[in-house]
């Protein structure tokens, strides 16, 4: 089915060249602009800041990125947008449906429908499908019932959501590939607080109808964590990139740092290293039903300035000068 094409580097405004380092910086710039936390018209922040993530979750990955650089030769501005022939897209996950079978659009997944028939999940769940079939008996005649089969797709999940909870409003719609009638239902599904990266909710009922008097299927979500400008889950842990320049780094600081519940003052020893980790205790994600929050990892990335006045050459030339610290000296 031709869907439009979604024009990611476009999105992040970089150029097709990029290096993974331009894509992430232009991805956290555009994040920390368009997070609904801080925009003001949130609603259109809501939806651009799904484009954004969506744009770097193929280009900052590099399996992704080449998948998607061989689709972009087959796209012409301004006309529907067909696959490749061969491309095993990911709504089928490299099977077709059966004749008579339906297509399946989700809506509120924070997903497009170019993402998902190329690099989601969507469609039949044959992980929890129940695949036999069963006769049942009624009336004095043996009748055929088949169970559905199930659904799944992922759902993209910021990491605010995952630490208070919500509710999310979803569009199913259905069309019948041989008829081509189409069912829309709308479904609230219940994120639950403590949510983790790739954990399934299971939504009863809502998958593929049976046959005969088979049970429809399930829809089962898989949770994606919608990448965040500040910080990175690793499950109900929070890992954070703290830049300081060389002196703080060497003499020891206090920094102020907005985490996703409160803010906390963190200390730097002195003489900290570049990768050095430091770690506070419950500011992270909420463990499950628990109640108990992970911890807040603070990961040290010294700095060095980029241009100096000549004040300041003059200063660090002094400092070499008097200073006997060698980081080659293995004896050190």
């Amino acid at each position: 089915m031709p869907v439009e094409f979604k024009d990611y580097y476009k999105i992040l405004n970089v150029p097709r060249e990029a290096s993974n380092e331009d894509i992430k910086k232009a991805f956290r710039k555009l994040a920390r602009q368009y997070h609904p936390d801080v925009a003001k018209d949130k609603k259109a922040a809501e939806e651009k800041f799904k484009e954004i993530n969506e744009a770097y979750e193929v280009l900052g990955d590099p399996e992704n990125r080449k998948k998607y650089d061989e689709l972009g030769s087959y796209w012409k501005e301004g006309t529907e947008f067909q696959p490749p022939p061969g491309w095993q897209q990911g709504r089928a996950r490299g099977a077709p449906f059966p004749e008579g079978s339906f297509e399946f659009r989700f809506d509120g997944t924070g997903f497009s429908d170019f993402f998902e028939q190329f690099f989601g999940r969507s469609g039949r769940f044959d992980g929890f499908s129940d695949s036999g079939g069963q006769r049942e008996y009624g009336d004095g005649a043996a009748g055929f019932a088949r169970r559905g089969s199930d659904l799944e797709s992922d759902i993209l999940v910021t990491l605010e959501e995952a630490s208070k909870g919500s509710v999310r409003v979803l569009t199913l719609q259905r069309t019948n590939r041989k008829t081509g009638q189409a069912r829309t239902q709308t479904i609230k599904v219940k994120i639950p607080l403590g949510v983790i990266e790739g954990q399934i909710i299971r939504v009863p009922g809502m998958g593929n109808e049976g046959i005969g008097r088979g049970a429809p299927g399930d829809l089962y979500l898989r949770i994606r964590f919608a990448a965040h400008p500040d910080f990175r889950a690793r499950g109900a842990d929070l890992y954070y990139t703290l830049d300081l320049a060389p002196w703080e780094a060497v003499l020891g600081t206090r920094v102020v740092i907005s985490t996703l519940h409160d803010r906390v003052s963190v200390k730097i020893p002195p003489g900290a290293n570049n990768g050095q980790q430091l770690r506070v205790r419950g500011h992270g994600l909420v463990k499950g039903q628990s109640g108990e929050k992970g911890d807040l990892f603070v990961v040290i990335n010294i700095v060095i300035p980029e241009r100096i006045t000549e004040e300041e050459r003059k200063l660090w030339n002094g400092l070499s000068g008097i200073s006997h610290f060698n980081p080659r000296d293995s004896s050190r």
